[in-house]
């Protein structure tokens, strides 16, 4: 039997940051956020969903550059990228945040740094060519991970959510992590509805490793927030699809 998202609810949970909430933090740190076309905030206003990675660094004489890669998943399914660059001007000066809209306008405004210009950008695409970097593993909470799972699987609302083997092997886990995901847009026309994508992976005590997929969305009648789990990535996906399917 499953448990009503409000009862679970009741328990100690995560809040992760919202897209517009990951937007508003990039405009309100970005010193030229006011020239950004309109046309892109528009579109940024029906943002679903949000991804952030690094692109690349470079660290000299006390001067440093990091550029950013900030996506947003709109509702009509596209996608949208802004670019982040952060750097100071003075060895332990503050960092200065910059945002644009493409890679050109990015280029040109870190060539007007004060950086070497024979210094290669470290480039993370080029660093995950090197055969003779190791693959290291992911990085677990030790704190409550079995009842972390406990919880998890407790406020699955979804008739075909992990069943007691599941639940039984993650007793033993010995560490937990969570991340969101992002990739495959989940098409919606409804206004307001929100989709969120979760890993939630698990190391057990013999070292193997087990992720269980989340997902939180108001695909709901009356709109309200509900939580399904399922063992893999894609049959998350195929739910969310179903999902915003049932309410257009």
């Amino acid at each position: 039997m499953s448990v009503p998202y409000e009862t679970a609810a009741r328990e100690p949970r995560r809040s992760p940051e919202s897209a517009e909430e990951h937007l508003a933090r990039l405009l309100g740190r970005a010193l030229n956020s006011f020239e950004l076309p309109d046309e892109t905030i528009r579109r940024l206003d029906c943002a679903l969903a949000y991804d952030g990675s690094l692109h690349s660094a470079l660290h000299s004489a006390g001067l440093h550059r990091e550029t950013y890669r900030h996506t947003w998943l709109l509702a009509d399914g596209s996608a949208l990228t802004l670019w982040e660059l952060v750097h100071n001007t003075a060895p332990g000066a503050e960092p200065q945040h910059e945002v644009y809209v493409d890679e050109e306008e990015l280029r040109t405004a870190t060539g007007r740094l004060p950086l070497p210009p024979d210094t290669p950008d470290l480039e993370l695409t080029a660093l995950a060519q090197l055969s003779c970097v190791p693959v290291t593993r992911h990085t677990y909470t030790a704190e409550d991970s079995a009842d972390h799972a406990r919880r998890l699987l407790r406020r699955a609302e979804n008739a075909d959510r992990p069943g007691a083997d599941i639940a039984a092997l993650l007793a033993t886990a010995s560490g937990h992590r969570i991340t969101q995901a992002f990739g495959r847009p989940c098409r919606t026309g409804r206004a307001g509805l929100c989709f969120s994508l979760y890993e939630h992976a698990f190391l057990l005590r013999d070292g193997g490793e087990v992720s269980l997929w989340e997902v939180e969305h108001t695909a709901t009648p009356d709109g309200r927030h509900m939580c399904e789990v399922y063992e893999t990535e894609d049959a998350a996906r195929d739910a969310m699809e179903r999902r915003a399917a049932q309410v257009q």
